[in-house]
């Protein structure tokens, strides 16, 4: 449950910051500016695809695990468009842009702590993380960075995408370079010193042998 907060809230934080989010989110914001949809709506609707692709990630049917992630999906993407209305009416989009900047590259922070602490859990998390976790533990052999750099490939193309659709980029700015550089790091960071005593519990063998 801190982890579901922690992270909508990072990301709530981002878009309202409006100087650059997490790569995912983005993709989601220049959605949502080419078809209208809320950005919360298009977060879920990824998510449930997210959560679908991951079961041929792990080469069989654990619909448990599916279950899990789009109800996961389903609470973060309300508590997304829930804190970034309740940022927007304290005037976050009023600061001066170098108060935004920081404070997009805090909300980055903030999420990549909430993904290290359900991920380490284990019991139910948002299907992009669980599929950074599939590629770090079952392909990558732990390798949290390149894991994250590999599932950042589709955001990108889906920004580009728009970029060439309508001839503007949104969301993208310092938060998401900043994520883009720092978000393994981050993650990694956040396993030694947020929380130490709870340890990763992904075994690779469990899910080979169901």
């Amino acid at each position: 449950m801190i982890g579901l907060i922690l992270n909508a809230f990072g990301n709530g934080l981002c878009i309202s910051a409006n100087m650059g989010s997490g790569i995912w989110t983005a993709a989601a914001v220049n959605i949502n500016m080419m078809s209208g949809l809320s950005v919360g709506m298009i977060l879920f609707i990824v998510g449930v695809l997210n959560a679908i692709t991951n079961q041929f990630l792990i080469r069989r049917l654990d619909i448990k695990r599916m279950v899990g992630e789009i109800l996961y999906i389903l609470f973060f993407s309300s508590f997304v468009d829930i804190f970034t209305d309740m940022l927007n009416n304290l005037g976050v989009p009023n600061l001066p842009m170098i108060v935004r900047a920081v404070l997009s590259c805090l909300g980055v922070a903030c999420f990549c702590v909430a993904i290290s602490l359900y991920q380490r859990a284990n019991i139910i998390m948002h299907p992009n993380d669980d599929t950074t976790n599939i590629l770090r533990f079952f392909y990558l052999k732990g390798n949290s960075t390149a894991a994250q750099i590999i599932d950042f490939v589709p955001p990108i193309i889906i920004v580009i995408v728009a970029f060439v659709m309508t001839g503007k980029i949104y969301s993208v700015n310092v938060g998401t370079l900043f994520s883009i550089i720092f978000n393994g790091v981050l993650i990694a960071t956040a396993d030694k010193l947020i929380w130490p005593g709870l340890k990763h519990n992904f075994v690779v063998k469990d899910i080979v042998e169901k």
